[in-house]
């Protein structure tokens, strides 16, 4: 069953999710997203991970669906057989509409793979490509054209993930969302002058996801005019 089309409309769009991950599963489930999704979560960034947050005993495309369209920011994971899951490029097809006509911020990472091994479909991808056009042809085109978008988006290439390299990309792509979530949420009041840089600085200095516990002390004057301190834990 195809991804459908549904209403666009962006004036009066509500989230219900901030960072939307596309992955093949048999390629980077227990690895790499296994761990990003542990770095966003542990950032208080509310992460949609099929296995981890599909409502048991829902249909799977009309959730996915949502899902995406619900979100801020949709991460890809390109890996070597990404184009071989038909269900992947449907993904990919509905997330770049969701870009063009609902502002979702795409952010794509190369596993493995060469960007312009997705853009000019070659290697794994053209194979995964000699198949589709046997098997669904009037899709294929679709599919093409979503990943030449995809590819021209600037990412990051992990084409060697020892020695640390992988969780060096990891903090970076978390600490990237992070930064994109602040700037484009809607509750910072921009009359404020300087409130996004001193948020952005609050935020550095709790040091979220490191684990631990702090209690941040507020100090102010109330409505009697009187000083007071408020206190909360985090």
């Amino acid at each position: 069953m195809p991804i459908q089309n549904t209403s666009m409309a962006s004036s009066s769009q509500s989230y219900n999710c901030d960072v939307f991950l596309s992955f093949r599963g048999d390629d980077t489930r227990k690895t790499f997203v296994d761990h990003l999704y542990s770095a966003l979560v542990d950032r208080n960034i509310s992460t949609y991970k099929d296995d981890e947050t599909l409502p048991r005993g829902e249909p799977i495309r009309p959730s996915l669906i949502k899902a995406i369209e619900g979100s801020r920011i949709a991460v890809i994971i390109f890996s070597e057989n990404y184009a071989n899951s038909s269900w992947c490029l449907d993904e990919l097809v509905h997330i770049m509409k969701c870009k063009d006509e609902r502002e979702l911020v795409v952010l794509p990472v190369f596993y493995g793979v060469d960007p312009s091994e997705v853009k000019k479909q070659k290697r794994k991808y053209e194979e995964a490509f000699n198949k589709h056009e046997v098997e669904n042809n009037s899709k294929v085109e679709l599919w093409r054209k979503a990943l030449v978008d995809a590819g021209e988006i600037s990412g990051w290439e992990l084409k060697n993930t020892a020695n640390g390299h992988e969780s060096k990309a990891i903090k970076e792509i978390a600490d990237t969302i992070s930064d994109k979530l602040l700037s484009i949420t809607p509750d910072v009041n921009e009359d404020l002058v300087g409130i996004r840089a001193r948020l952005q600085e609050l935020e550095a200095h709790l040091d979220i996801g490191s684990g631990g516990v702090r209690m941040v002390g507020i100090w102010g004057v109330g409505g009697s005019g009187k000083t007071t301190l408020a206190s909360l834990f985090i």
